[in-house]
């Protein structure tokens, strides 16, 4: 079963958990389930409520009062001491792991003994390993989520006045597409934040899927915003007959999907070009491209063409309108087609020299002396860099036969 996570107000563990229910997962198999690790000192409850008309699950984690808070290393235990399934165990594990890396981070603290009261002690326990229960329950294998709405402005906690996104949030969606709210609150908490990036395999648009239901998970805060706080997920089924792509090729070509992020510039000292282009690489840029145009009121210009993977395209955006003169980026989804590709390494004249071995459509293997490698042999001998790269590729024709 496919489900799709729509974050238009957020993340939470207990809307996650009240959208799950609202999909029917059964709150008394929840609890019996949770009650293998936590014993007693809680029980959680389902209600009914609505936001702008939409009926949603708000879920309820009574817990005793002023819970000691636990280290990393006593949560790890309790639940890999727990009769819970493998999978179940290692999603909750994964999870906690990544708050645990963010908590240690921002105070300084070490991994092994960081506490979690800032994630709510016996809540998060249910929160977190109850969601990945309900991914059990419902047969789900495959998550995506929209990007992340974030909120804005900021909350109190027991160390003070913190700005929204909390830094444990914005700690654990680094790589993750994010998107402003006018919701002056914080929109995703940490378990939440835990929750989707251990769940999610990809962020962006919906999947293409039979629909077959939609669950509705309520939080505990009203939007200034007017935007319902409600976690919305929803499940389906692959289409069964769907046509393949005319793109997709048989053998060993591959799909894949990557943003284009481009510009138009007419302003930009031509010197900042090249500086801009290492940074772009440096973000993960797959590939980066200067086109010669000719702009408004018959100026010369540039256009920036940049090809990266989904998850990076928020960091190339705010690379490329922050280190260059442009106002404004365009920005869309395409299909590439890839060859795969790895790195070997041949005995050459100038000894092990790594060269690129390409896979063609047919199957057959072939090899590519790599520049930068070329470069510093010839550097090194004092040599033409044509003679260099003749020499590897005759090398490397001898190591094939």
């Amino acid at each position: 079963m496919i489900a799709y996570f729509d974050l238009f107000s957020g993340i939470s563990g207990d809307m996650t958990l009240g959208a799950f229910v609202d999909l029917g997962v059964p709150v008394d198999w929840l609890r019996k389930k949770i009650a293998t690790l936590l014993v007693d000192g809680f029980d959680i409850r389902a209600e009914d409520t609505w936001h702008n008309g939409i009926k949603a699950v708000n879920i309820f984690v009574d817990a005793e009062e002023n819970p000691p808070a636990r280290h990393y290393t006593a949560i790890k235990k309790l639940i890999s001491d727990s009769p819970l399934s493998e999978r179940v165990k290692n999603l909750s594990l994964s999870a906690f792991e990544k708050i645990a890396r963010a908590e240690a981070a921002i105070h300084g603290s070490d991994l092994e003994t960081v506490h979690f009261h800032e994630v709510g002690g016996i809540d998060a326990v249910v929160d977190i390993v109850g969601a990945f229960l309900c991914v059990e329950y419902l047969g789900i294998t495959q998550v995506s989520a929209s990007t992340v709405a974030v909120g804005s402005g900021s909350v109190r906690c027991s160390h003070g006045v913190i700005p929204v996104p909390v830094p444990a949030v914005a700690a654990m969606l680094q790589g993750i597409p994010v998107k402003p709210s006018n919701a002056e609150m914080e929109l995703v908490t940490p378990t939440g934040a835990a929750i989707i990036t251990t769940l999610a395999t990809g962020f962006g648009r919906m999947p293409e899927m039979v629909m077959d239901r939609t669950g509705y998970g309520a939080g505990k805060r009203e939007s200034s915003a007017g935007l319902p706080n409600l976690l919305r997920i929803v499940t389906g089924r692959e289409v069964a007959d769907k046509p393949e792509s005319p793109l997709r090729s048989a053998g060993f070509v591959t799909q894949e999907s990557v943003f284009v992020v481009e510009t138009s510039i007419d302003d930009m000292n031509p010197e900042f070009s090249g500086y801009l282009m290492e940074r772009l690489f440096q973000a993960n840029a797959l590939d980066v491209c200067f086109f010669p145009v000719q702009m408004k009121k018959n100026r010369p210009g540039t256009r920036l063409e940049v090809v990266c993977r989904p998850k990076d395209v928020q960091g190339i955006i705010d690379l490329v309108l922050s280190e260059s003169t442009t106002t404004g980026v365009r920005c869309h989804e395409q299909q590439r087609m890839v060859l795969p590709r790895e790195e070997t390494s041949v005995q050459t004249g100038f000894g092990t020299v790594s060269v690129k071995k390409i896979t063609d459509p047919d199957g057959n293997d072939r090899l590519m002396p790599e520049f930068e490698v070329c470069r510093a042999i010839a550097l090194q001998k004092k040599m033409p860099l044509k003679d260099v790269y003749r020499q590897v590729c005759l090398d490397m024709d001898r190591s094939r036969l």
